[in-house]
């Protein structure tokens, strides 16, 4: 990996975050949305590079950095086409700057800038732990109406809100649909029925769609909408905005069909699983 200064932090995802990272310097493999924003300023992050995750509909990949900004955070976005998404290494590596808020331009980061090279200014900088952000409204919630027979539809902003209680019932979720760190165990962590995520523009070697096949060989239902049919980090916006773009052959024998809406793919998924298909 690129030589980067001490006590500089590389993960692939923010939500591998814990209480070690306070005041830290890092680059995260997530997409640089609000949902992704607001949980490394809730870690206490002191500076953040995150993936732009091709930006996508009303900027929402990046929309996070304006809340990091708010907070006095410095923040930047790489492109997703330098970069894969959900892999802090090849991020670091390979990264170029797409998006920079206010607070990180100060510190001389800019667009077109390597991630290695604006990490050592952030460090160098040796900016304060985040401000306690106020908190985002419900993340994770069931829709009743889509469910049926006792299969459940839940809502959700990030994977990482996924429930051993979901096992068997159908997940939407805001998350890029890479696997982190490019390995498939990290698809998702229960037996779900069927997910959706968002397919980040796709990306860098089609990184922001890894999940689907890894979710196929579990026979896991999976399917993205595009990025820009839906807000990316915004688990509202993808189950009633979203069009699919993608999906794996479990979902496409459970009725899915690409072009479809999200609740459409959704409703599919639900008869599906009523009527026991596999």
């Amino acid at each position: 990996m690129a030589s980067l200064p001490d006590g500089i932090v590389v993960l692939d995802s923010v939500t591998h975050l814990d209480a070690k990272h306070k005041g830290a310097v890092a680059f995260c493999g997530s997409h640089a949305g609000v949902y992704a924003a607001y949980y490394a300023a809730y870690k206490g992050l002191a500076a953040v590079i995150l993936n732009d995750a091709g930006i996508g509909r009303e900027r929402a990949g990046v929309a996070g950095l304006e809340l990091l900004a708010k907070l006095g955070v410095p923040a930047a976005a790489i492109s997703h086409m330098s970069a894969r998404i959900g892999e802090g290494r090849d991020g670091v590596e390979r990264g170029v700057l797409s998006t920079v808020n206010k607070a990180a331009e100060t510190l001389g980061l800019k667009i077109g800038q390597s991630c290695a090279d604006a990490l050592a200014l952030l460090a160098k900088s040796k900016p304060q732990a985040a401000p306690s952000p106020a908190p985002l409204e419900e993340s994770r919630f069931e829709v009743s109406e889509a469910g049926r027979d006792g299969v459940k539809v839940f809502v959700i902003d990030s994977m990482s809100l996924v429930k051993p209680e979901d096992d068997g019932h159908i997940i939407v979720s805001a998350s890029h649909g890479g696997a982190l760190g490019g390995r498939p165990e990290m698809a998702i962590k229960h037996p779900v029925f069927a997910c959706v995520c968002n397919d980040a523009d796709k990306g860098l070697d089609s990184a922001g769609i890894t999940r689907l096949p890894a979710l196929d060989q579990r026979g896991i239902a999976a399917a993205c909408v595009s990025a820009f049919s839906a807000r990316i980090g915004d688990g509202r916006s993808t189950y009633a905005d979203g069009y699919i773009s993608v999906i794996n052959e479990t979902a496409r024998r459970r009725g899915g069909l690409v072009g479809q809406s999200c609740k459409a793919f959704v409703a599919a998924m639900v008869q599906a699983r009523v009527a026991g298909r596999a």
